[in-house]
């Protein structure tokens, strides 16, 4: 097992996670649901969406067999998702909206789907035609630490950070995240390409 951790692997899988849940850029979602006088269960919402990921890591390829499409492909797919996750963080405009009828705060819109949305489920598929899963895990785990953190302490990240720290940590993420999905989708076109001149 130890032969497969890769330090690096793992913190590029970190950072490109922590960018896409950017649970952060979340909190003043969380904190008008809070003043609304709608709780907000950080243990429920963290290994809820945990298990989620999880699950659609180990399935999804599964999934993506039984439409005969392989992770290439779904990578290309996930870096055209980034990108338009990196404009609404850079530009500051809604390209995905929440339109769902269930009004639970802990599941929607916390777990589904501000932490294990699309965009995350596209993210980890995406991840695994470049890493070992097991240093996907391993990132994964630090970041659902990372997000139970801050859903308790929501005020006080909000009051040290003030809004103009949470603004400039969204904008500098959100060009990160563009950067990955250029990195993703080149990546990967040129795997495909290579397959299709077989």
């Amino acid at each position: 097992m130890f032969t497969r951790f890769n330090l690096q692997e793992m913190a590029s899988a970190f950072i490109v996670l922590f960018a896409v849940i950017d649970i952060i850029g979340a909190i003043p979602i969380i904190l008008n649901l809070t003043q609304k006088g709608k709780g907000v269960n950080a243990i429920n919402a963290t290994v809820i969406s945990f298990i989620l990921m999880i699950g659609f890591f180990y399935a999804g390829d599964m999934m993506l067999r039984l439409f005969h499409v392989d992770i290439a492909s779904f990578a290309v797919a996930g870096a055209f998702v980034i990108f338009l996750m990196s404009l609404e963080m850079i530009l500051d405009i809604e390209i995905f909206k929440n339109q769902g009828p269930i009004k639970e705060v802990t599941l929607v819109p916390l777990v589904f789907p501000l932490l294990a949305g699309p965009g995350t489920f596209t993210t980890l598929l995406s991840l695994r035609a470049e890493y070992d899963s097991l240093n996907i895990i391993l990132a994964l785990v630090l970041n659902m630490v990372w997000v139970y953190i801050v859903l308790r302490m929501t005020h006080r990240i909000e009051r040290f950070l003030g809004k103009g720290g949470i603004y400039i940590i969204r904008k500098f993420f959100g060009i990160i995240l563009l950067a990955i999905s250029v990195r993703l989708f080149t990546a990967n076109v040129s795997i495909l390409i290579a397959a299709l001149n077989k």
